[in-house]
Order: C-alpha cells, then sequence, then structure tokens
C-alpha cells in the first residue's frame, strides 16, 4: 500500500488532535453539568433544570424560592450567587454601600463584547464621567420635546396605519414583534438622527437589529452557565453560542461604525439627537472623539431604548386582553381629560394628567418588569441587612420579577393585575412607590437616567392604541394562559412572539 504523503499525514493527526480535544470538552462540560457540586436541593435543580417541572420561567422558579425564605434571600452556590428580594437588601447595595457592590470585571467580562466600555458595564470613573454626561443630555428640555416629537408622530405615521391595516384586514399580528420594529425606529431617531424605517408593512427587521437581537440573547447565555470556563473555553476554540456570538457582534461592530459615519457626514451642529449631542459634547471638551467609545454609546442606547421599551409593550397589552375592563377604563380616563378628536395628536400635557394609564403601565412592569434581575458583585464581604453573609467577589442578585410577587411587599393580592393599588386620594393620583420595593428602574446613584423619557414613550404608544382599538391575543398567551414563556436575552421578551388580532373600536 502506498505511504501518505507528509503533509497529510500531519494533516490528519492534527484533525485527530482537534477531534480528540472537541471530544474532551464535551466530556467536561457533560461532567460539569452532572457533578453534584453542592448537595442543597436549590443548587441540584439549577444544574439538573429539574425546576422547569413545575415552573415556566426561571424567574417564576427564584419568586418561589425567595416567598418560602423567611428573609426574602437564598444562595445559590454553584454560582456562587446570593438572590434576594428584600428591599433592605437592595437599598443597601444601591445606596447604603454603593462602592461595594460595583458590576465587578465577571460581569464586565460577560458584556464586555457586546457592550464594551459602554455606561451599563463600567464601573468607577469611566461609568461616572457617561453618567454625567447623559444626565445632562436626558434632562435637557429641548431633548425631551424633540423625543416627544418623534414619538408622537412615529405613532401617528407609523404605528397606528400598521395597526388600522390589519384591523380592516383581518390579519394576525405579531405585535412583540411590531412593538420592536417600532421602538428600534424609534430609539434609532432620537439617539442618531437617522431612520432605519422597520415599521413600513412588509419591510424585513433591519440587519443592525437583527445582529443586536442575536448577540443580546447569546451573551445572556453567558451569564447563565453555570461556570465562565464554559464559555471561555467555547470562546477560545470559536465554537458553538461563541462562534454565532463573534459574527453577530462584528455585524454590530460595522453597522454602528457605519452608523457615527453617517452621522459625521451630515455633521452635529444644531442636532438634538443624543449622538450629535454626545459628539459635540466631547468634542468641544477634549478634541476628536474615539469611535470605540462611540460604538459603545450606540450600544448602550440600543439596549437602553429598544428592548425594555419593546418588551413593556408587549406585557401591556396581553395583559389588557386578559382585562379588557383595565382597557375601557383607560379609555374613559382618556375621553374624560381630552376634548380632541379620537385621531389627534396627543399633547404632552394630556399624557401627564392620566394618572390611571400611569398606574396601569407601573402595574405591569410590576408583574413584567422588562429586565428581570440585575446582578453586582461584593468587593470586600459584608452582611446583609436581613443578617445573609456575603464573602467577597460573591455575586448578588437582586430580583424585580421576584420582588413583584413578594406578598410580603404587595400583599395577598401580588399576583392580581390591579392598576388601582397605584393610586391614591378622591380623584385616583397616581403614588409611586419606594424605587427599593420597586427596582424596575433601579434605584440609588445608578437610577435609569431614560426612565422620563421611556414612560413617555410607553404612556403615548398606550393610549393611542387603546382609543382606537380592541387588541385580542389569540394562541398559548390569550386568556386562559397562567404565564408566558420567556426567551433567553437581556431584556424579557415573550418566546415565539405575541399573535394578536386587531379590531377598531
Amino acid at each position: 500500500m502506498e505511504e501518505l504523503p507528509w503533509c497529510t499525514q500531519c494533516a490528519g493527526l492534527a484533525f485527530l488532535g482537534f477531534s480528540l480535544c472537541v471530544v474532551a470538552l464535551g466530556a467536561v462540560l457533560l461532567l460539569a453539568r452532572r457533578w453534584p457540586w453542592c448537595s442543597c436541593h436549590v443548587c441540584r435543580s439549577y444544574l439538573t433544570g429539574s425546576w422547569a417541572r413545575d415552573f415556566t420561567n426561571l424567574g417564576d422558579w427564584y419568586a418561589h424560592l425567595l416567598r418560602e425564605s423567611p428573609t426574602g434571600t437564598v444562595t445559590v452556590h454553584v454560582l456562587r450567587c446570593t438572590v434576594t428580594a428584600n428591599p433592605a437588601n437592595v437599598e443597601h447595595m444601591l445606596r447604603t454601600r454603593f462602592d461595594n457592590y460595583p458590576k465587578g470585571k465577571p460581569f464586565a467580562a460577560v458584556l464586555g463584547d457586546l457592550l464594551g466600555g459602554g455606561i451599563f458595564n463600567v464601573d468607577g470613573d469611566a461609568w461616572r464621567h457617561q453618567r454625567k454626561m447623559a444626565s445632562l443630555e436626558l434632562g435637557s428640555v429641548a431633548v425631551r420635546s424633540y423625543a416627544y416629537g418623534i414619538v408622537a408622530g412615529e405613532v401617528e405615521a407609523r404605528l397606528l396605519p400598521v395597526l388600522a391595516d390589519a384591523a380592516d384586514n383581518a390579519r394576525v399580528l405579531d405585535l412583540q414583534d411590531v412593538f420592536r420594529r417600532f421602538a428600534f425606529d424609534t430609539i434609532c431617531k432620537i439617539s442618531f438622527g437617522l431612520d432605519p424605517g422597520c415599521l413600513e408593512l412588509d419591510m424585513p427587521m433591519s440587519k443592525l437589529a437583527a445582529a443586536f437581537d442575536a448577540a443580546s440573547r447569546l451573551s445572556a447565555m453567558r451569564g447563565a452557565a453555570s461556570s465562565p470556563l464554559v464559555w471561555k473555553v467555547k470562546r477560545l476554540l470559536n465554537v458553538g453560542s461563541e462562534r454565532e456570538l463573534r459574527k453577530s457582534i462584528r455585524l454590530v461592530d460595522e453597522l454602528a461604525a457605519a452608523m457615527i459615519r453617517q452621522r459625521r457626514k451630515l455633521g452635529v451642529a444644531g442636532s438634538h439627537d443624543l449622538l450629535s449631542r454626545f459628539m459635540a459634547s466631547e468634542a468641544h471638551g477634549a478634541g476628536a472623539v474615539d469611535d470605540k467609545y462611540l460604538r459603545d454609546i450606540v450600544v448602550s442606547f440600543l439596549l437602553a431604548g429598544r428592548d425594555t421599551v419593546a418588551s413593556a409593550l408587549t406585557t401591556i397589552f396581553m395583559l389588557l386582553s386578559k382585562n379588557p375592563e383595565v382597557a375601557a377604563a383607560m379609555r374613559a380616563e382618556d375621553a374624560a381629560r381630552d376634548n380632541t378628536t379620537p385621531t389627534s395628536r396627543t399633547t404632552y400635557e394630556h399624557l401627564k394628567s392620566l394618572h390611571y394609564t400611569h398606574a396601569v403601565l407601573y402595574e405591569n412592569m410590576r408583574l413584567f418588569p422588562p429586565v428581570q434581575f440585575d446582578s453586582k458583585f461584593c468587593a470586600a464581604a459584608d452582611v446583609l441587612p436581613d443578617g445573609t453573609y456575603v464573602s467577597a467577589s460573591e455575586r448578588v442578585m437582586y430580583h424585580p420579577y421576584a420582588m413583584g410577587r413578594m406578598p410580603r411587599i404587595w400583599g395577598a393580592d401580588y399576583g392580581k393585575f390591579r392598576p388601582e393599588r397605584w393610586l391614591t386620594g378622591a380623584g385616583g393620583t397616581f403614588a409611586p412607590e419606594s424605587l427599593y420595593r420597586y427596582p424596575v428602574f433601579q434605584a440609588g446613584l445608578r437610577v435609569c437616567l431614560g426612565k422620563e423619557l421611556a414612560v413617555m414613550e410607553m404612556k403615548a404608544v398606550s393610549v393611542a392604541v387603546v382609543r382606537m382599538f380592541d387588541v385580542e391575543v389569540v394562541g398559548e398567551n390569550g386568556a386562559g394562559a397562567a404565564a408566558p414563556r420567556f426567551a433567553p436575552g437581556l431584556t424579557a421578551s415573550i418566546s415565539g412572539g405575541l399573535p394578536v388580532r386587531v379590531r377598531r373600536v
């Protein structure tokens, strides 16, 4: 038999070696999943996935554990993570000992490829600088007025016609997809002064939005891994989800760079979009602005302004479909406080007067916060107010989704969608709850700077849609559904979307 060439033999041996490495990695990952790292029922349930037999979502399992805990706090040892739904602990982390609970290097590593040095992924001076800049811009009357004009225009010119077309042609719509497209167009206009035109009938989703979705989902999978070694080895070998993540982030980088170039070409002088204002402010203070810095700002704005708003709007109409009396009450409040015709553009002052609608938004986010949990890392060993000891470098997670389901915070009817719990006095005035009991917008020094803009956008959409349409959810998330199933991601999104039928009022 003729001997194979030397180069072919080397290639064969190299392939054999690589194959053995992949098999070994698979065995290690299987062992890591099956090995009884901790004998407690919480850790075993997490590692084996047995929680899924009784709960639709991981968040519901955590909520169950936290309700059962006397302190509202549990520890998942295999993750080196303390999970809490205790408001005193939340205040301790976010205000009292803020400097001891940074985002931390492990968090930055998980999301670093996607978020880079953006405001959501940094601590210390970098965070303080970006927050100061964002606070100045988002607090500006000119920016808020500019943003409201864009939201109102998008609702009137694009969103309502899409819903009207579906109603007139008896078409079933994926409302989650519609709101994601709407929120993407809106945040791109507000933040970058550019219009991707996603919310046009029969238009495909923009490449940037699709790549950003994939990158968010795959980055979230890193955080859910039982050990960071799992995703780090996959990244080193460039296989599986890490290979897909690298491709998605490369596309995000390319499209963000193109967006920045386009913004520079159009000029920033006199522009009210946030990217232009950041560019102008940074250039005025310290010369040329680094493109990597601007790229991280672009991605942070997308994460904050698109996914969270789309998530909240989706669950609002899921709940209104199951509670038509609430939609009727919103419609009545709107009619009682407004003298315009049903198709007239709603004014900002009118939106501010709608206390019941405001309560509906907050009650929706109590049950379905767009960001279901948030993590910090304990810099130095500490004892939480409920007596829980936290070692140095341990992850500490507060869980808004579970907190919205705690009877010790919201009473025995915590599971009921009841907007009235937010109203007080004879006129039904909206009364906010402590942010440490309701950390949907975070709290303390890291409280969400875009909170007012987000609430304004959600309110404008909700009022305009309820004024003209009845929305009925069909399929597994319809009236008889106990709980929606959430897809993996950095923000809550409903697995399979939200198919609806739209009817004119």
